[in-house]
């Protein structure tokens, strides 16, 4: 017999002794979720990979709100964006060996880069069948990691936690990401949704962005401009400092010197999260609903009515957030929905949603105004408010979008894991303060 209920009553009858009051945190200094009182968060590392800024701090220690920006190593990301774009190649495969390497690449170092990840797109034999067709899982989030940690089996040296080994390990993971996302998403669709199972073969002479729609799509079946614009959206999530939350469970993971594959799965797990990777999708959802309800013609006070009861717990999911609006960091603008947003009417004009993108911009301009009044402080829109809409009109699968960020993060994982072990290579052990009390017989 289940008795879960019991064992869910006594565990509720007990809350109180799970209870913290809430000024021991302040009394012992204790940082709630690393963060400091201001917002800021704790510093945990030190690293020459990504950098994140949205505010300084002034001589008196307060916090001082900037606009927003974003560094892959000395460069500023819209200014690595125009670099790349401005060549003949897709610019991603560029910013990964920026972001292991700490310089942009000649031409023949990009070949040789690019020629050692497309020898590593091809699964391993019988992998596909026995791996991701025959079990799929209604979160394709959940299968991605379980193939990740199924690829240990497949490697002849997979506990090796050195740095070479561990850099081989990685880019060969990153190489394989596009057709394990993509066939765990085909995998789902047949037997779960009853569609018709298609698998592209692998391809080896075209980069990770295209690889990602041939296997969705087939050959043919998209443009040059839809592969720069997901080149776009892969470069922007490639890194965002040690302080986001999958990166920092990777290295956690990283440090106790366990393989490659289960410091991304453990990575994979937390970007699955609705408040992580996951907000994408929550972001467009909100949105549809919105559109649903009051119409892309809706006025200032339609729409500013509508955000007022979000806040109050009365619309959508009953939350209390604007999904998009704010960010951990940013305060004045976030720099990749900046970029997404000059981005996204290129795509809305050539998809025709150049309204619906209208209506995007009307509510967050609204959103942040009003938010940030009652607040008191600045607020932006971020990138998930956007990049949910753009893979929208790139006919992606909603089940794809969180993956699609596994796919672009992957290689910030692998660069922050790297940098820890040459610079670190210790476990990370913080420490906890105990406010219980002693049995004292």
């Amino acid at each position: 017999m289940n008795n879960i209920q019991q064992i869910l009553d006594i565990f509720h009858k007990a809350e109180n002794r799970n209870t913290i009051p809430n000024h021991l945190y302040s009394e012992y200094k204790v940082k709630k979720g690393l963060r400091n009182e201001n917002g800021t968060g704790v510093v945990v590392g030190l690293t020459r990979i990504c950098d994140v800024v949205g505010y300084t701090v002034d001589e008196n220690g307060n916090k001082v709100d900037a606009p927003g920006e974003l560094f892959y190593r000395e460069f500023p990301l819209e200014a690595l964006y125009n670099k790349v774009a401005a060549s003949d190649n897709n610019g991603y495969e560029e910013v990964c060996f920026l972001l292991l390497n700490g310089y942009l690449p000649s031409n023949q170092e990009l070949k040789t880069f690019k020629d050692f990840l497309r020898s590593e797109y091809t699964l391993p034999e019988g992998y596909l069948s026995r791996n991701i067709l025959r079990s799929p899982s209604i979160n394709i989030m959940n299968k991605i990691q379980r193939s990740i940690l199924l690829m240990f089996g497949e490697d002849e040296n997979p506990d090796d936690p050195s740095i070479d080994n561990t850099l081989r390990q990685g880019l060969s993971v990153i190489a394989k990401l596009p057709a394990i996302c993509v066939y765990c998403y085909k995998a789902k669709a047949h037997i779960l949704g009853n569609e018709s199972l298609v698998i592209h073969p692998i391809r080896q002479d075209i980069d990770l962005a295209e690889s990602f729609l041939y296997l969705l799509r087939g050959e043919g079946n998209y443009t040059q401009e839809e592969v720069s614009v997901l080149d776009l959206m892969m470069i922007l999530h490639a890194d965002h400092g040690i302080g986001n939350n999958s990166t920092f469970a990777s290295l956690v993971v990283s440090s106790t010197q366990t393989d490659l594959y289960s410091s991304f799965a453990a990575a994979v797990g937390s970007l699955k999260g609705p408040r992580h990777g996951g907000a994408n999708i929550t972001c467009r959802n909100m949105m549809q609903t919105v559109i649903e309800d009051i119409g892309l013609d809706a006025t200032y006070e339609q729409i500013l009515d509508v955000i007022k009861k979000m806040l109050n717990k009365e619309y959508f999911d009953n939350s209390g957030l604007v999904y998009g609006m704010g960010h951990a960091v940013y305060t004045i603008s976030d720099p990749r929905s900046l970029l997404l947003r000059q981005h996204a009417a290129e795509v809305a004009r050539m998809k025709g949603y150049a309204k619906e993108l209208k209506f995007y911009q009307r509510f967050a301009e609204i959103a942040c105004g009003y938010i940030g009044k009652i607040k008191g402080k600045n607020i932006c829109e971020n990138v998930d408010f956007y990049s949910g809409f753009i893979y929208h009109m790139l006919e992606i699968p909603e089940d794809l979008f969180t993956p699609l960020f596994v796919i672009s993060r992957a290689i910030g994982w692998l660069a922050h894991i790297l940098e820890d072990k040459i610079n670190i290579n210790r476990i990370v052990r913080p420490a906890g303060k105990f406010v219980g009390h002693y049995f004292n017989d």
